[in-house]
């Protein structure tokens, strides 16, 4: 990579992973390089406009991302990122809503499990698990294995309105905490 050239770097957390998302731009000669985990993605030479936008696509689920290029004063450039259409921030705080995500060591290996809340679809290291759901006394229940180990994330209802429905992991019976990523 031309460090001499990255100007901007951002991490984004989608289901299936955390992707770095790295930005290089020649400001004299208009090149702008993408790079997603270390693989470029984009590559553009000698551009004769150096402000603009780039579209990429990254994840499993080819989620749309575009990098804008802004003049700020002189040849100072602002760069900022856009996921599925929003701001990155305004991703972000979509996703803490749509989503829950743990992290955890399952035989000695770092795993991160997510829940996307709307479609009850389950991610563990970047693949979708399969899963078996089944209505309980106080909720929901959904199973799926990691490695060789039982796991359930639980549904339940929390008695307050503006917390509404609580999920929580379980693995092999005992409750893993949830993490802020």
């Amino acid at each position: 990579m031309l460090s001499g050239d990255l100007v901007a770097v951002w991490d984004v957390a989608l289901s299936d992973g955390v992707y770095r998302i790295e930005f290089a731009h020649g400001t004299t000669s208009g090149k702008r390089i993408v790079y997603v985990n270390g693989q470029e993605v984009v590559r553009k030479d000698w551009l004769f406009k150096l402000v603009g936008k780039e579209t990429f696509s990254v994840g499993a689920a080819n989620t749309k991302a575009t990098i804008t290029i802004e003049a700020i004063s002189g040849f100072a450039y602002e760069y900022s990122l856009e996921i599925d259409g929003k701001s990155l921030q305004k991703f972000i705080d979509n996703r803490a809503k749509t989503t829950k995500t743990w992290l955890l060591k399952v035989d000695g290996e770092d795993c991160r499990v997510v829940l996307e809340k709307d479609t009850m679809d389950i991610w563990c290291n970047g693949q979708k698990m399969d899963t078996m759901g089944e209505f309980v006394d106080d909720g929901t229940e959904t199973h799926f294995m990691v490695k060789e180990h039982e796991c359930c994330i639980k549904a339940t209802n929390s008695g307050k309105k503006k917390s509404g429905i609580v999920h929580y992991l379980l693995l092999d019976g005992e409750k893993i905490p949830a993490s802020a990523q």
